[in-house]
């Protein structure tokens, strides 16, 4: 007896894509195979169509000696990036704090554990989506229900995602990035409503 894997809505696995391509685009500079396959990305005439279509041009004239100045000016620099994309920072202020303690007691209850070779705090942006994507999926147990899905995102997300992104977008470094914000604030608001109305 084969074990089958779980049907997942397609509307729900282009979700999980979206916060996947968040998570990976935040968590480092892109290199030349993932500008090229973000070149390749279309979007339709919704604002987050039209966002993506921006990111996707951005990432046709991009190198990507460009894109890793820009990401360490913006998230790494000397002594601190321009943006400290890390829950606690936006909701207290302060790095590793109780937001942070919160997100690892459901790391924990959801079967989530930090990758062994990374070393920030786990309620940094680009965890934060991979952590949404796998949930949606079942990347590492059973798909969570519409209703896990929202907790996690109101508990951990909803409340600093939108100001993050939207800080991304006005940013003095950014340029690449400019779109990234753009594309994460209109997911979150979109994502935000639909929680509220599901």
């Amino acid at each position: 007896m084969t074990a089958t894997a779980p049907v997942i809505a397609e509307e729900d696995r282009l979700r999980a894509d979206l916060y996947n391509f968040l998570g990976l685009i935040l968590s480092g500079p892109p290199d030349e195979m993932l500008l090229v396959q973000t070149a390749q990305l279309e979007g339709d005439d919704s604002p987050l169509g039209q966002a993506i279509a921006t990111l996707s041009k951005m990432a046709r004239v991009t190198k990507p000696k460009s894109v890793t100045s820009e990401y360490n000016r913006l998230f790494i620099g000397l002594g601190r990036g321009e943006l400290l994309p890390y829950a606690s920072y936006y909701m207290t202020g302060f790095l590793n704090e109780k937001p942070l303690a919160a997100l690892r007691q459901d790391m924990t209850r959801h079967g989530l554990a930090r990758a062994e070779n990374v070393f920030e705090p786990e309620d940094n942006i680009a965890s934060l989506m991979e952590m949404m994507g796998a949930l949606i999926v079942g990347r590492f147990g059973s798909p969570a229900s519409l209703a896990q899905q929202k907790e996690f995102f109101n508990r951990h997300i909803a409340s600093w995602a939108g100001h993050f992104f939207g800080d991304l977008e006005g940013a003095k470094g950014s340029v690449f990035y400019t779109p990234v914000g753009t594309v994460g604030r209109i997911f979150m608001e979109i994502e935000a409503e639909a929680f509220r109305l599901g």
